[in-house]
């Protein structure tokens, strides 16, 4: 049954009431943009404070040696051997210590450092140096059989600024985010009919002198 007009006129309204293509891209950045925000409102600000301890070979040593030693004190720096010491300086627990410290070496030069994370910003200096300090004190019980002593270098100061992100910046993050889940989203789904579509033509017929000339040409 063929469509009347009214019929094929009621579709092309339908058709006008879907919402814009674009309409998926300011969705996914709406929705991200919110979720970003309310997880940068929502988690705590956090602090990081570093200090750093130098590895200084002996006469008998090399800076080479003192480079390797290095990198084997950072590995060590968040061990139980060295955070049982540091907890009695920093005044937390031994598990406080493990999650919130971290050590980082470089191959170039014979230093680590030692960075510590809290909500509190002198907290977070109290556990970067008491580590660096129990490290100081674990490498000088063992400097007459590696050669190698470690020295403070810079005691951890007090930061400033937190260094977890903002909520503006979140919020930037999830609106991209969510904008180009939204693309990806618009990219995916099937295309529709264009407006002008109407029903497929049906098939055409040759007329009898078409169909004529063809039987008199075989």
């Amino acid at each position: 049954m063929t469509d009347t007009p009214t019929r094929q006129r009621l579709k092309y309204l339908a058709r006008d009431r879907r919402l814009p293509s674009w309409s998926a891209l300011a969705a996914g950045a709406l929705v991200g943009g919110l979720a970003g925000g309310a997880y940068g409102l929502l988690t705590p600000v956090t602090y990081t404070a570093t200090s750093y301890v130098v590895a200084v070979p002996t006469s008998k040593s090399t800076p080479e040696a003192a480079r390797g030693f290095a990198q084997a004190y950072g590995r060590v720096a968040t061990q139980l051997a060295v955070l049982g010491d540091a907890q009695v300086w920093a005044g937390v627990p031994v598990r406080t210590l493990r999650d919130r410290v971290r050590a980082a070496t470089s191959p170039d030069a014979p230093m680590v450092a030692v960075s510590a994370t809290s909500s509190r910003p002198g907290l977070a200096v109290d556990m970067a140096n008491a580590v660096s300090r129990a490290l100081t004190q674990h490498a000088d019980h063992t400097k007459d059989s590696t050669q190698v002593r470690l020295v403070q270098f810079s005691r951890a100061v007090k930061p400033s600024e937190p260094t977890s992100a903002s909520p503006a910046v979140t919020t930037a993050v999830g609106a991209s985010a969510g904008g180009l889940l939204g693309g990806l989203a618009l990219l995916a789904r099937p295309r529709r009919a264009g407006r002008n579509d109407g029903p497929a033509p049906a098939p055409s017929v040759p007329n009898p002198a078409v169909a004529a000339d063809v039987h008199g040409k075989q």
